[in-house]
């Protein structure tokens, strides 16, 4: 253990003395992941299984499947909880490069795979990933290099080399289309340009930049259907057999769970009723067969997720450390509250996972992956030891 005393000297007053300690990983944030990734593994076979025996199937091949991918990514996890993330900085551009040629396959080849009308995912050797889940932490990654040592890179002319493959991987994403994907890469980035203490001047003028680009998408970008979601987001009954099925159907089983649920297993909605309830709606079927004490143990645990990255965050010694943790937090605490909101008729429809719980797994290797990270943050921490204080 090293100590290092305090840089702010105040004559006649006592300091404390700082020490970076290195200490267990955030058993804490190890338990949230491990009870949500439980959760979905119990949503999941409950959500398939009616549909597999109807179809003279395994009952438990959704499961199955999601089981081998959590091996996938607990094995990741291990992997970056020992690898020390001062390192992921050497990787940044391989990883950069391997994440666009993957969006260029999908988006221009045939090796990418349309499912309901979205081109997002790559068949490699009879495996399906999306690499847009892959982009989420190399976004991340390359934004705490940018802003480490200067948030405000707007002013220098090496901005462009800093942000040209995050604007890349963007633009084949919404190519997809994937606009919800798009949502999270670029809320993510505003959110730890803040945090490096970037110009708010800059961001209010981005906003606006922003607005007016949402406004042109509107009318000359945006695909039909994405439009007539927000027309039907607050009024879903105007087209109860289109545009507005799958939330009214998501509506009745929130209603139908009421406080305590109809138990599990029970849920009427996931058959037939209730389309991708595995998938974008699984947390409608958590609501039906767990009622509202289900769903707030869900966003509970979610809480105390992005709860405890911060911390991390906070604790960090390092300026990378602690951007890739807010960042890494951020974006599945932000992902999480897209699909729970999505569910509940709080946003308009969007096609985003809920991470740790919903089937897929592309969605499960990326989310554990950028756990291992956080733990391994959280092993390297700042402590203000007040009872050694000493007089000037």
């Amino acid at each position: 253990m090293s100590y290092q005393r305090s840089e702010n000297r105040t004559p006649g007053r006592k300091r404390p003395f700082q020490s970076i300690i290195v200490s267990s990983p955030d058993k804490t944030l190890l338990v949230v992941v491990a009870f949500l990734v439980i959760i979905g593994f119990l949503a999941i076979f409950s959500a398939t299984a009616p549909k597999c025996l109807d179809e003279g199937g395994n009952p438990a091949q959704f499961l199955i499947k999601q089981v081998l991918a959590f091996i996938v990514g607990f094995i990741g996890l291990k992997f970056f909880s020992n690898y020390d993330y001062k390192k992921l900085s050497q990787w940044n551009t391989v990883f950069m490069i391997i994440i666009i040629l993957a969006l260029i396959l999908v988006d221009f080849t045939p090796l990418g795979v349309t499912v309901n009308g979205a081109k997002r995912w790559i068949n490699i050797a009879g495996f399906q990933l999306q690499p847009s889940e892959f982009a989420k932490p190399a976004v991340v990654m390359l934004l705490a290099s940018a802003f480490k040592n200067d948030a405000n890179l707007f002013d220098q002319s090496k901005w462009v080399f800093a942000f040209l493959p995050i604007l890349a991987m963007i633009a084949f994403i919404f190519a997809q289309p994937n606009l919800s994907m798009v949502i999270l890469l670029l809320s993510t980035s505003v959110v730890m340009f803040l945090c490096a203490g970037g110009s708010m001047k800059l961001f209010l003028s981005a906003v606006t930049a922003g607005v007016t680009a949402i406004v042109i998408a509107a009318t000359t970008i945006i695909k039909p259907y994405q439009l007539q979601r927000l027309r039907i987001w607050r009024h879903p009954e105007t087209d109860p057999q289109g545009a507005g099925y799958n939330i009214i159907q998501s509506l009745i089983a929130f209603a139908s769970g009421g406080f305590s649920g109809v138990g599990y297993g029970g849920s009427i909605q996931k058959l037939y009723y209730l389309p991708e309830c595995h998938t974008d709606f699984i947390f409608a079927v958590i609501a039906e067969e767990m009622g509202f004490i289900g769903c707030l143990l869900v966003i509970g645990l979610f809480f105390t997720f992005v709860q405890r990255g911060f911390l991390i965050a906070g604790r960090c010694p390092d300026m990378y450390g602690k951007l890739l943790a807010v960042g890494l937090t951020f974006s599945i605490g932000f992902q999480a509250f897209l699909n729970m909101s999505v569910a509940s008729s709080f946003l308009p429809t969007t096609g985003v996972p809920l991470p740790f719980i919903s089937y897929g797994g592309s969605s499960l290797i990326v989310s554990l992956w950028m756990v291992g990270i956080l733990l391994n943050i959280s092993k390297k921490r700042i402590k203000k030891i007040r009872n050694a204080e000493s007089e000037i």
